[in-house]
């Protein structure tokens, strides 16, 4: 379980940290893949999806998952540039730094979009109750992943080794689960 965690954490943080991510090929595509079939059965399993509703369901999924990786890259370009643009001791250029700060805002907009485009979707084939229930199950895994970040961030910060992954093992206090 550790090890899926681990895999969710690389997948999904590469175009948050600022990797380059290629289209899904190779191993990262590969992980993507693994990471998303484990979520998608476990969704059918607990809001017991029928087989008609698991498939709308994945096609959603593919779908607005790739409008919310693009946003989350462009957001993160955006994010590095006004880095750059807010270095101490330099003058930052106030016209790219207020076109920096509006794509800011409206790659937020576009996020809350896809999150309205896809719930009015997904109301055409999940009831609310089941609509409800995958909204949680898919904010435990991005608070996970986002935990996963932070510690990730913090043993980088104090020049740890990153933790050794032994299969099998999950996190010590951590409950099994999404």
């Amino acid at each position: 379980m550790k090890r899926f965690w681990l895999l969710a954490l690389a997948v999904m943080a590469a175009p948050v940290l600022g990797a380059q991510q290629p289209s899904d090929t190779g191993e990262a595509g590969q992980l993507r893949a693994q990471i998303e079939k484990r979520f998608s059965d476990r969704v059918q399993q607990e809001l017991k999806l029928t087989p008609d509703q698991a498939a709308q369901l994945r096609a959603s999924q593919e779908r607005f998952g790739a409008l919310r990786r693009d946003v989350i890259r462009q957001q993160s370009e955006r994010r590095r540039a006004l880095d750059d643009q807010m270095q101490p001791g330099v003058a930052a250029n106030a016209d790219s730094v207020r076109k920096l700060m509006d794509g800011m805002r409206a790659g937020r907009e576009q996020m809350l979009k896809i999150e309205r485009d896809e719930d009015r979707e997904m109301g055409g084939y999940l009831n609310p109750v089941q609509r409800a229930r995958y909204q949680q199950m898919r904010e435990r895994l991005m608070q996970r992943v986002n935990e996963m970040r932070a510690e990730r961030r913090e043993r980088r910060e104090m020049g740890a080794p990153p933790p050794r992954v032994r299969p099998g093992l999950r996190p010590q206090g951590r409950r099994r689960g999404i």
